[in-house]
């Protein structure tokens, strides 16, 4: 379901890379409060490079970016963070040598996400809270990348591949966290994710990219109806 209202986010025929060489074309598209976009595409089109971008860690080459309709394309990613972009990164990035707790702690922004909300939202992080990081599962690592950036009270949250290469229960499990966070936070999320059908299945719109240009956008529901699409522009099976 599309939602009306405020667009948070407002990328504006953006190109940007690493360094002079460029990997997104020309992207535009807008993200309203309490919508959840999903960025599909094949391996290496540019999808973390979008998420990458719009925190302020790749080379802005052109276009704009605005997040609640201010210009942040030459902002420090820090800067961003504070104005309210979180971000959860495909490699989880958790502080090893600290516990749940402590990682935690070290990012809380005092905001609607107490570090007891987050564990109401992500029970097993309660039951490990004193655990270091580094003897956490891949799933819990997971729930504690996305905890960690809630705890920084974010408007938007970006999600990179956050149910890749774990369990189905624990991926059932990161679904049910993240359609309750945006259910009671209005928090308005892009979401990169390889697993096409959970990412449709739960999210308002998608986009496609293919080679840093955005090939496709759809409703989410439209997409997963369309098998024969859905094979052309993802390579999967019908």
């Amino acid at each position: 379901m599309a939602h009306d209202g405020e667009i948070i986010l407002d990328v504006r025929k953006l190109d940007a890379g690493y360094g002079a060489a460029k990997v997104l074309h020309g992207v535009e598209f807008t993200v309203s409060r309490g919508e959840m976009l999903v960025v599909l595409g094949r391996n290496g089109v540019g999808k973390t490079t979008l998420l990458e971008t719009i925190c302020g860690l790749t080379t802005w080459q052109a276009g704009e970016i605005l997040f609640k309709g201010q210009n942040i394309e030459r902002l420090a990613p820090y800067r961003r963070n504070r104005m309210g972009i979180g971000w959860s990164p495909q490699e989880r990035e958790v502080f090893p040598s600290l516990s749940v707790q402590e990682n935690l702690a070290v990012v809380y922004r005092g905001g609607k996400w107490t570090i007891d909300k987050l564990y109401d939202l992500f029970p097993r992080l309660r039951a490990r809270r004193d655990n270091y990081a580094r003897l956490l599962s891949g799933g819990e690592q997971q729930m504690l990348a996305i905890a960690r950036a809630l705890a920084s009270d974010p408007d938007l949250l970006l999600l990179d591949e956050p149910v890749e290469g774990l369990a189905p229960l624990v991926v059932q499990e990161m679904v049910a966290a993240i359609n309750r966070m945006r259910a009671e936070a209005a928090l308005t999320i892009v979401m990169v994710e390889t697993k096409h059908e959970v990412a449709l299945a739960h999210s308002d719109r998608c986009i496609v990219l293919d080679h840093g240009v955005i090939v496709h956008a759809a409703p989410s529901a439209e997409m997963l109806a369309d098998h024969a699409l859905l094979d052309r522009l993802l390579g999967v099976a019908a």
